[in-house]
């Protein structure tokens, strides 16, 4: 979110005007008030070169620009666009990789028991009537606008933002005790994974872990679809 804009150009115009039309700030009449002027003059002066403080606001919406190395070569052979899609979305490319790596490992063809449908795994009712949900982009769309949702509604925990996508957003206010397992198990791998993203390590135990006990058939299937040769 833009910070607000300063206005301390206007003020230097403002008193600059004021001096050269006499204003008389060293006048006879204003000098038991020199003091005061001084320090005031002080202050204005520190207060421009006085860095504005981050928010947390912006801290939090802060985006890695590449692709973490982390992910299987299905999920970086969609790096261009991931990069892409987290841009239009203001979403950060490693936490849009997460969610593909876990979701379908860049299968655009994917297709769970529930219906899910493609790269995000996005179900049929959040596509339109016309729309194609196994088109990269459409799916990309669908996808992380839902994210970008859970996200603020979580505000800002990658944490909770994970549950919401997999659970529904309404799962972000409710005590964990009460998620389904899967949603449990998608933080569980997804929150680490992400983490390691971020850190910028070269390898990730957690995915590591996730790939063997769950996504190696998946990544398989991503492969074919892909031409990828292992």
């Amino acid at each position: 979110m833009p910070r607000a804009r300063t206005s301390n150009q206007d003020s230097r115009q403002t008193a600059a005007t004021a001096t050269e039309n006499g204003s008389g700030c060293l006048s006879l009449y204003s000098l038991p008030f020199l003091a005061v002027f001084l320090i005031t003059c002080l202050i204005t002066a520190l207060s421009f070169n006085t860095p504005i403080p981050t928010s947390a606001a912006s801290q939090a919406a802060s985006t890695s620009t590449s692709l973490s190395p982390i992910f299987t070569r299905e999920v970086q052979h969609w790096a261009d666009d991931i990069i892409r899609w987290a841009g239009a979305s203001s979403l950060d490319p490693n936490l849009v990789a997460t969610v593909m790596q876990i979701e379908s490992c860049g299968d655009p063809r994917a297709v769970s028991s529930a219906g899910a449908k493609g790269l995000f795994q996005v179900m049929p009712f959040h596509f339109q009537l016309n729309e194609n949900p196994y088109s990269p982009d459409t799916n990309a769309l669908r996808g992380l606008n839902y994210l970008s949702r859970s996200l603020s509604t979580a505000r800002g925990n990658i944490r909770l933002a994970l549950a919401g996508y997999n659970g529904g957003i309404g799962v972000i206010t409710r005590g964990e005790w009460s998620w389904a397992s899967e949603t449990l198990r998608y933080v569980y791998y997804g929150s680490p994974i992400y983490e390691d993203a971020q850190a910028g390590l070269t390898s990730s135990p957690t995915l590591e872990e996730w790939y063997q006990k769950y996504g190696a058939g998946l990544c398989r299937q991503a492969s074919n679809r892909l031409g990828i040769i292992h």
